[in-house]
C-alpha cells in the first residue's frame, strides 16, 4: 500500500515556478506581486454532505478547486496558488490519479499552482485553500455595497439544485436538461474572468453558489440593504456601464 509520502510525491508534487518555495518543505513561501493584496479562501467538501460517496473522482477534483476559485472571483482576485488536504478511507491509487487529473486540469486552466497540503486516513473529505491577488483599491468586498445599487446576477441559478433533486428522485429531468444540470452540479465553472473584469465597475460581489435564500440570509451587507432573495451576484454603480455576462436581478417578493 502506498504511503502518504508516496501519494504526495507521485500524484501531487509539481513545480510551482511563481512560488519562492513549493511542495516539499514544512511551509511554502510566497511573494505577492507589488501593490497587490493576497486573497485567501478555504472550502471543505465531505462525502455524504457535499457529494455522493460514489462521485466520479475526476469531477470531484474539478469541483473541489472550482468552488474555491469562485470565492476568489467574487473578490475580483486572480488565482495564484492552492493547498490541498485529503482524508482518504484507503489508498486507492486509481481513484487518487483520477482525482488529481481533474484537479490539475482546472488548476492549469487558471494558472493555479499547488504549493502544499496534507493527506491522512479517514472518511473521505477534501479541503482546498486558494490564494489569489487583487489590487487593494479594487477588491469587491461585500460591505462596499450601498443602498440604491443595482444587483446583477451572472448566469442562472437553481440548475445544480435541480440535478440534486433528480438524483434524489424528487423531480424527473430528461436528456439535454438533465445533462446541463448535472454539469452544473458536478463540474461547476468558476467565473474568474468575470470577477477580474468587474474590477472598477462593480462595487461589491458575492458568490451565491450555496443558494440564493441561504446567501441572502447569511450576508450581512447585501442582505440588510435589500431583504430579498437573490450563482454570483454583484452590485454595480447605477451610473456605470452595463456589465457583460450579467443580467439585472429583479426581486419578486
Amino acid at each position: 500500500m502506498a504511503s502518504e509520502f508516496d501519494i504526495i510525491r507521485k500524484y501531487f508534487t509539481r513545480e510551482a515556478p511563481t512560488a519562492v518555495l513549493g511542495v516539499g518543505d514544512d511551509c511554502a513561501l510566497l511573494r505577492p506581486d507589488p501593490g497587490m493584496l493576497l486573497a485567501v479562501s478555504t472550502d471543505m467538501l465531505t462525502a455524504g454532505i457535499h457529494f455522493f460517496p460514489g462521485a466520479e473522482p475526476g469531477k470531484l477534483g474539478h469541483k473541489a478547486l472550482a468552488v474555491n476559485l469562485s470565492d476568489l472571483a467574487a473578490m475580483g482576485a486572480g488565482p495564484r496558488w492552492a493547498t490541498l488536504a485529503l482524508a482518504l478511507p484507503e489508498a486507492d491509487e486509481k481513484w487518487i490519479a483520477a482525482f488529481a487529473q481533474g484537479f490539475f486540469r482546472l488548476a492549469d486552466r487558471w494558472k493555479t499552482e499547488l504549493i502544499g497540503g496534507d493527506t491522512t486516513r479517514g472518511p473521505l473529505a477534501i479541503s482546498v485553500t486558494v490564494m489569489g491577488e487583487v489590487p487593494a483599491e479594487l477588491a469587491l468586498k461585500r460591505d462596499a455595497a450601498c443602498a440604491g445599487d443595482d444587483i446583477w446576477l451572472s448566469g442562472a441559478t437553481g440548475e445544480a439544485a435541480l440535478a440534486l433533486a433528480h438524483l434524489k428522485g424528487r423531480v424527473k429531468l430528461e436528456d439535454a436538461a438533465l445533462e446541463a444540470c448535472l454539469t452544473r452540479l458536478h463540474t461547476p465553472e468558476p467565473r474568474v474572468d468575470l470577477g477580474v473584469r468587474l474590477r472598477g465597475l462593480a462595487r461589491s460581489a458575492i458568490d451565491v453558489s450555496d443558494g440564493l435564500s441561504s446567501t441572502s440570509s447569511a450576508n450581512t451587507s447585501l442582505g440588510k440593504r435589500r431583504r430579498r432573495s437573490w450563482e454570483w451576484a454583484t452590485t454595480a454603480r447605477s451610473s456605470g456601464p452595463t456589465p457583460e455576462c450579467c443580467s439585472p436581478f429583479r426581486p419578486t417578493c
